[in-house]
């Protein structure tokens, strides 16, 4: 099983992504804002991520910095 990580602020494009997406091989996980992502990356075995790049809280180029500090994701 693959662990996707989908992080966006819009709820249409996380449901959007995971139609396209589905599988039985796929679980998702789901994040509003790059500290979410940071959070899950930290507790979870993710195996891809889909991030935006613009959001609130931090943004997803710092998000992707810190995710990159501790996990090759």
């Amino acid at each position: 099983m693959y662990n996707i990580l989908i992080c966006d602020d819009e709820a249409d494009i996380v449901s959007a992504l995971k139609i396209y997406l589905a599988s039985p091989d796929m679980k998702f996980f789901e994040a509003k804002t790059g500290k979410e992502a940071i959070g899950i990356v930290e507790n979870e075995d993710v195996h891809l991520i889909l991030l935006d790049i613009m959001m609130p809280v931090m943004d997803g180029i710092t998000a992707a910095a810190k995710i990159r500090e501790n996990s090759n994701v």
